[in-house]
């Protein structure tokens, strides 16, 4: 990547994490052009070279942030043999980047903004993803017999986007929380005895590690808050 082009990458960035604290902090609706082009300390004429207008930064802010949760959940599904530890993984790092990375918290935001159309669908692929993890668990045998996967479903998806939804608002400690509580009450009716005893409801530590490392800025906070915290180099 030549010089030029490495300019024009830092400050495309620059301006989607500008545009993300904007819309973190204020909405889609109340942001202006020339706010998020102050906040990368760049022209809007440079904002308007990368970008038509605020609708295509607010979709590259969504894309952005999509990307970012979705490579941290596959990077805690692969890391697991298990499905129930898996989707227990990949609810505590996604609500660590949620809490800690400001393009995440504001692609989340942005398809919850009355003022925007969001064109990444993260509450539906979400719903998608709990229901194949769930399908996964009943297939290797690790559901109490009981369970009934549609309405355990909806319960996940309903715990887990109310969480994302307090980080939202500013009750973001209470948010991590309450995620560990509600894993701590659910997952032993959830799960077979013998399976619900090996299951960590805050999760692995080294997998959220790799997760949230899909994030310097998450990474970093982790580190702060929970000490013992080290970065691994992931298996290849």
């Amino acid at each position: 990547m030549g010089e030029r082009q490495g300019r024009a990458l830092l400050t495309r960035r620059a301006l989607i994490r500008s545009a993300a604290r904007r819309f973190d902090r204020h909405g889609y609706a109340r942001t202006k052009v020339n706010d998020i082009s102050a906040g990368a300390g760049v022209s809007p004429g440079a904002l308007h070279f990368h970008f038509e207008n605020k609708a295509a930064v607010a979709r590259a802010v969504e894309a952005a942030g999509a990307g970012m949760l979705w490579s941290a959940g596959r990077i805690a599904y692969r890391a697991n043999p298990g499905a129930l530890q898996a989707l227990t993984d990949m609810s505590q790092a996604f609500a660590r980047l949620l809490l800690w990375d400001v393009v995440a918290r504001a692609s989340f935001r942005l398809g919850t903004d009355t003022g925007w159309a969001p064109t990444q669908a993260l509450d539906h692929e979400w719903h998608n993803c709990v229901e194949r993890l769930l399908a996964e668990a009943a297939r290797n045998d690790e559901l109490s017999s009981h369970v009934e996967l549609v309405g355990s479903t909806c319960a996940v998806v309903t715990a887990t986007t109310g969480v994302g939804l307090l980080i939202e608002e500013g009750a973001r400690e209470q948010a991590r929380t309450a995620l560990t509580g509600f894993w701590q009450v659910f997952l032993p009716g959830l799960a077979r005895p013998e399976v619900a005893a090996r299951l960590e409801p805050n999760g692995r530590s080294s997998v959220l590690t790799d997760a949230v490392a899909v994030s310097g800025s998450a990474l970093a906070r982790m580190r702060e808050t929970e000490p013992g915290v080290v970065r691994r180099v992931p298996s290849p």
